[in-house]
């Protein structure tokens, strides 16, 4: 167990959290979870010993062992990758390096004898001997192959760098496990992976991720770091999100009696305990939603964006049509061949195995890029708005953000009123609507070229990884706008609820060619689960 003990933590005049109690134990997923700059990397870098709070303490168990997933990159450049994932078990490791130190000595000791016999029981006791195996399945899990065991952690790319990371992390069965962003840079395969994994994990387990999927997965409770305070709540992300907006209902419905609006959420516990025995989350998990005592819900005191994508003008049935186009990269071919006729109102989830080939075929729908070979045709009544996956080039000047803005709007649109009112949308309002765009933060730069988005009013929009830097409530509102934008979307995106929900069409694409399904993502995963069993049952 892990426990937080009078936890506050201050900058200058700026409270985080205050006074905060809680205990973590064992069997249980703890997904942490707060608006941008709520501080729930901090709060686990404080559970993790790497930064002290203003007051309190975090105490352990004795003989507990902590592991936490980091993102130093390049901590353990010089390490082999195997070397790398054993080194997350440090006793262990320290243990076999002594070991291999004094077996190596010309002058073998008598106390030399006596010290490595007693590594040696240290050693078996910790199962060393299966250490190697251990760490190379583990990898191989990670979709990291033997190939790759023996090579230097910077002979790496970025993200399997990251996949070793997560294995050291999660190496040697430690008692407690802290994971920030863990599914970040993982494809599908290895999310699924990771998911089975922390559900058969019988240890306690703290996450920080923006990926509701996930969460609703692996998560037994939810960590809400809300107003400068941190409150536990048992279930998962969608239980703690669908029963606080009705909590917030009920707020406003003064009419309610107190006892029609406690039998409204036991009605909502009882039905959401019986869908939650549907998932792969084991049964014990739901029983727990069975034990929740209504009083503990409430309501949320988080501001939601309001993106609300309306189109200028209504599509006719031409939309786009694509014939036989080839794209590339760094002298490589990202896609070849790809031939899509695009529905009106369709909304397509593009898929690859490389990311670039999808940013590269978006580039050339816009303009940015000039394709290798065939061609592509809008139809007359289009208007795109587009949504990079890079918006660095945006946030160049020292405009503030109604300035940045007017730029993007129609003469007749340029009035501030008009402006701020798309910026007091994505949560900008009052003083801050003056910032100067070149000192703002990933997620402020994206609620900006949302904004931007919403003032274009297309009816065609490209959307290349849109969740990238936003918390929860504006992955929320993005998810809920495209559901019910009436217009056509193609997007790309790595959250699998937002891709669940949003797409009716998955086109994936590749340097061999491509495969296009009018189905949805859930749909899809699953034929390629069944396409993998047969491929391994006749190989």
């Amino acid at each position: 167990m892990i426990s937080a003990n009078n936890i506050s933590l201050q900058f200058g005049k700026r409270v985080l959290f205050d006074e905060v109690n809680i205990k973590f134990v064992g069997g249980n997923c703890y997904g942490v979870i707060g608006a941008n700059g709520a501080g729930k990397s901090t709060f686990l870098k404080i559970l993790a010993g790497d930064q002290d709070p203003t007051r309190g303490n975090v105490t352990i168990d004795t003989g507990k062992r902590m592991a936490v997933l980091r993102q130093n990159h390049y901590e353990f450049d010089e390490v082999t990758v195997l070397d790398t994932v054993m080194m997350g078990h440090a006793k262990l490791w320290s243990i076999m390096k002594e070991k291999d130190a004094i077996y190596a000595k010309p002058d073998f000791s008598e106390a030399d004898g006596i010290r490595s016999s007693e590594l040696e029981g240290e050693f078996a006791e910790m199962n060393g001997w299966n250490a190697e195996s251990d760490a190379a399945a583990l990898l191989s899990g990670l979709g990291i192959t033997e190939d790759d065991h023996g090579k230097l952690l910077k002979e790496l790319s970025g993200n399997l760098k990251v996949r070793v990371l997560l294995a050291q992390a999660i190496f040697g069965n430690p008692d407690i496990l802290i994971l920030d962003e863990p599914t970040n840079d993982l494809d599908l395969k290895t999310v699924t992976w990771l998911e089975d994994f922390l559900l058969e994990f019988k240890n306690t387990v703290i996450v920080v991720s923006h990926d509701r999927h996930f969460l609703d997965t692996v998560c037994t409770h939810i960590v809400d770091i809300d107003f400068n305070a941190v409150k536990l709540y048992t279930g998962n992300y969608s239980f703690w999100y669908q029963s606080s907006q009705l909590a917030l209902a009920q707020r406003s419905s003064a009419n309610k009696k107190a006892t029609e609006k406690k039998a409204e959420l036991q009605e909502f516990i009882a039905r959401f305990s019986a869908n939650a025995s549907k998932s792969r989350q084991a049964t014990s998990r739901r029983k727990l939603l069975e034990k929740i005592n209504v009083d503990d819900i409430q309501a949320s005191t988080r501001r939601y964006p309001a993106i609300i994508y309306q189109q200028a003008r209504t599509a006719g049935d031409q939309i786009l049509h694509i014939e036989n186009l080839t794209g590339s990269g760094n002298g490589a071919i990202l896609f070849k061949n790809l031939e899509l006729f695009v529905n009106k109102g369709e909304k397509i989830a593009f898929l690859s195995k490389d990311s670039q080939a999808v940013t590269a075929l978006f580039q050339i729908l816009v303009g940015e890029k000039k394709q290798d070979k065939g061609d592509f045709r809008f139809g007359q009544t289009i208007t795109t708005a587009y949504l990079p996956s890079n918006n660095e080039k945006y946030f160049q000047s020292d405009e503030n953000l109604v300035d940045w803005l007017r730029q993007f709007a129609a003469e007749e649109n340029k009035d501030e009123v008009y402006i701020r009112g798309f910026l007091g949308k994505m949560l900008f309002s009052g003083e801050e609507v003056f910032k100067k765009c070149s000192v703002l933060s990933g997620g402020e730069k994206m609620r900006c070229m949302i904004s931007r988005m919403m003032l274009a009013q297309g009816n065609l929009l490209i959307l290349d990884e849109p969740t990238n830097h936003l918390d929860l409530e504006s992955i929320t509102a993005f998810n809920n706008a495209l559901k019910d934008f009436p217009g056509t979307v193609l997007f790309t995106s790595h959250d699998h609820e937002f891709t669940q929900t949003v797409a009716t069409r998955i086109v994936e694409i590749s340097p061999n060619g491509f495969l296009d399904k009018l189905m949805t993502y859930d749909e899809y995963i699953e034929s390629e689960r069944v396409a993998e069993q047969k491929e391994a049952l006749y190989a």
